[in-house]
């Protein structure tokens, strides 16, 4: 599967590394790395600045793309297609039990 689906918002599983099987949404993404709401957190040390007080901050890290997948309502790992839809627009669909199950359209770039 290509990881060029995984966007903000879209709810991802981590399969690899210490937070393996965990569940969450992804925050943001930066090219191949991505930050997932309440995993893999670290503590930053913040130096006292104006209006700002000092101390340690516990934060999101930023975690490889490749580390993750697109999950179900279950949490389970999906696998996507790209196809052609009844009005000739893409869909990326996943199969469960055997049914094809819509999971999204497909977004044409902007030039």
């Amino acid at each position: 599967m290509s990881n060029k689906w995984i966007r903000k918002g879209v709810k991802v599983v981590v399969i690899a590394g210490n937070e393996k099987g965990q569940v969450g949404n992804v925050l943001a993404r930066d090219g191949d790395r991505i930050v997932i709401e309440g995993l893999n957190i670290r503590k930053k040390h913040v130096k006292p600045k104006q209006r700002m007080q000092p101390g340690i901050v516990e934060m999101e890290g930023p975690m490889h793309i490749s580390n993750v997948s697109l999950c179900d309502e279950d949490g389970k790992p999906l696998k996507l297609k790209v196809k052609i839809g009844k009005e000739g627009k893409k869909e990326l669909i996943f199969v469960k039990a055997g049914k094809e199950i819509i999971y999204r359209d497909v977004k044409k770039k902007k030039n």
